[in-house]
């Protein structure tokens, strides 16, 4: 059986990135004091990992690949109604946009972007906060799904734990992520944010379909 690829993040080590192998990754970490690393089962889940902070992953497994049908009818459904939230980023930064659908039937009902300079874990955060705000207007608790712990952990903190630098462009979104966190800081909500079980339900209706 061939081996499964794996991605490598180094947040702490001769120079921090995204390696597409061990032997890489062994050269940026070895012999470097209080190196910190780790591997990942997909590109994109070491992207998010990269631009979040390393304590959300560190001692923390990972997804298991195989998944039985008996444990798909332990799992469930999605509950309906809800909403489902998605960020693309072409580059990580780059140029970024989110949105949220209705996870029953994929209709659209917000969209944001695109901006430049960002990054998917940004967007993922921005578009919860999103959620919120306007399901806060309506008066209603309907839960939202997204597929990024890091972006729910950042609103479960009130805070965009980003590691991305400000740049001239793109003030506009730094600006949103703290409007955001005002919101958070200044509004309650029952919501309940939930992680969209992708090994189970396949992807989230939210999805830009550009992997």
């Amino acid at each position: 059986m061939a081996k499964k690829k794996k991605y490598y993040v180094v947040w702490k080590g001769m120079n921090p990135g995204i390696y597409e192998s061990w032997d890489e990754c062994k050269r940026q970490v070895q012999g470097f004091e209080g190196a910190v690393y780790k591997s990942f089962p997909s590109k994109r889940m070491a992207e998010e990992a990269y631009y979040g902070h390393a304590e959300d992953y560190i001692g923390k497994s990972q997804p298991k690949e195989d998944i039985s049908e008996e444990q798909k009818k332990l799992i469930g459904e999605p509950e309906k109604p809800s909403i489902a939230v998605d960020a693309a980023c072409s580059g990580n930064p780059g140029i970024m946009e989110y949105q949220g659908v209705n996870t029953a039937d994929g209709k659209p009902i917000f969209h944001q972007g695109p901006f430049p300079d960002a990054t998917v874990n940004i967007g993922e955060f921005l578009a919860i906060v999103h959620a919120l705000a306007d399901l806060k207007k309506q008066g209603k608790n309907t839960p939202i799904y997204s597929d990024s712990m890091t972006a729910i952990s950042w609103v479960k903190k009130k805070k965009a734990n980003t590691q991305l630098q400000r740049t001239s462009k793109n003030r506009k979104v730094f600006e949103m992520i703290q409007r955001a966190e005002k919101w958070l800081h200044n509004n309650s909500f029952e919501n309940r944010i939930l992680k969209w079980q992708t090994k189970y339900w396949g992807e989230i209706p939210a999805d830009f379909g550009r992997k």
